[in-house]
Formats: structure tokens, sequence, C-alpha cells
């Protein structure tokens, strides 16, 4: 079995994988974003991603056990359309953008994602109602995103959490829409060649962190603040995007 041995390449798969898993089992999935750029610190990005969306698939089934009878079926109705278009189009641009030029993608999202968290206008108080052009805009964004890093969770939460729905139907709503668009990005990704006999070998090595990081945001969905989690994860995602955006246009320069 031919898998990377660098100790580097760990100390970032293994918490970039269980951020991604506490954040789909307990939070709806939004610091997912985090995940790429962190494995892209050591490897190239296209092939992070390429090796995240196994445990990504694997992650998904755990959830929709934990979540499979809770869901918004009018927003789904909604987005995935959109995100089908999304995935077409990122699965095009996924084997034709530059590394470099992929780094700085993340980095932007990263950043973006956290600046508006941080500074963003804050949801009407009595909550945004559902719409179709609405969810199929932020749909087909988050499809694309979602095909090229991802980081498909920042356009879903801009689109559901003005909407104020109940912390657990939106969750639900987010695992449901996430495994339909995972199990979709297969095909692009197959057609470019990214499932790779060794980087499913290294996703089959990650691959025990799957349940685990599902079981353990299912647990703190109940028991642990969400302002906490959020606190740090905004913070890792802004220094990852920042360093990334760093590293990116050094390449492009270079």
């Amino acid at each position: 079995m031919n898998i990377p041995t660098d100790p580097f390449f760990y100390a970032a798969a293994i918490p970039a994988m269980m951020i991604f898993g506490v954040s789909k089992g307990g939070f709806g999935g939004a610091l997912g974003v985090l995940a790429v750029p962190l494995i892209a610190l050591v490897i190239p990005p296209v092939q992070a991603a390429a090796i995240m969306l196994p445990i990504l698939c694997a992650m998904d089934l755990f959830a929709l056990y934990a979540y499979r009878r809770v869901a918004s079926w009018q927003n789904l109705k909604m987005m995935l359309p959109g995100a089908i278009l999304g995935i077409g189009i990122g699965g095009f641009a996924f084997g034709q953008l530059d590394e470099n030029v992929v780094r700085i993608l993340l980095g932007v999202i990263a950043v973006a994602f956290t600046l508006n968290h941080w500074f963003g206008r804050k949801p009407h108080p009595d909550g945004a109602k559902p719409g179709l052009i609405k969810g199929s805009s932020w749909g087909a964004l988050a499809g694309f995103t979602s095909t090229i890093a991802h980081a498909g969770g920042p356009p879903v939460q801009f689109y559901l959490l003005p909407q104020k729905m109940d912390k657990t139907l939106y969750v639900g709503t987010t695992v449901w829409f996430f495994i339909a668009v995972n199990y979709a990005k297969l095909i692009p990704y197959g057609l470019a060649g990214q499932l790779s006999l060794h980087n499913l070998e290294t996703s089959l090595v990650l691959l025990p962190l799957a349940p685990l990081g599902i079981w353990l945001g299912v647990k703190a969905h109940h028991h642990v603040p969400e302002l906490w989690f959020y606190r740090v994860a905004y913070v890792m995602l802004f220094v990852t995007g920042g360093k990334l955006l760093w590293d990116g246009a050094q390449g492009l320069i270079g």
C-alpha cells in the first residue's frame, strides 16, 4: 500500500477530518470549508480534495442515520437542481485550474467566509422565507465550491441561516443536501482521474475518522456551546486562508 509517510500530512489531515466530521454531525457542516485549505498546506489542493471525497461520502451515511427523519424538503427541492448545475461547472473547472489559482480561490473563500461571519449583516429577527431563485442560486454556488474544494457549507449557510429554522432541522437539511451533492461529485472526480489507487488508499487510512467525527458532532450538537466551537474554528479558518493566499500568490509570481 502506497500511503503518505510525512508526519506533517497527518498533522494537517487528522485535525481537518475531525473538524469536518464534528461540523457536519453537529453544526451543519459550514466549517468543513477549513478542511481542504488545511490539508492543502502540505499536499496539492486538488489531491487534498480527492482524498477527502470518499471519506465525506462515508461521513454522509453516518450523519444521515442520525438525522434521517429531519429535513426541510421545501428547501431541498429548491436547492438541489441548482447544485447539480454547479457540480457540472465545478467538474469542468476542477481539472483546468492551476494549483496556485486553486490555492488562491480556497484562500479567498476561507477569508471571505470568516469576514462575513465576523462583520456581515445579521439575519432578520423574524427569519427569511425560502425562495426558488435564492435557493437555486445558492445551491448552484454550493455545488461549484463543493466540487472545487468541498466548500459548499458557506453558500448553504448564507441561504438557510437567515430562515432561523430549528437547529436540528437546519443540520438535518444540510445532511440530506450534502449526501446528494457529494455522491454526485464522484462522477466528475472519477472523470478527472482523481480517484486513483494512491488517493483511495490514503482515504482508506483516514476513513476511521469518519464515524468518530460524526459521533462527536452529534454529541456536541446537544452538549457543546456552538459559540466556542465556532470562535476557535473561525480563527483557524482565517489564518489558514491567509496562508493559502500567500502561498498561491508566491507560486504565481515565482
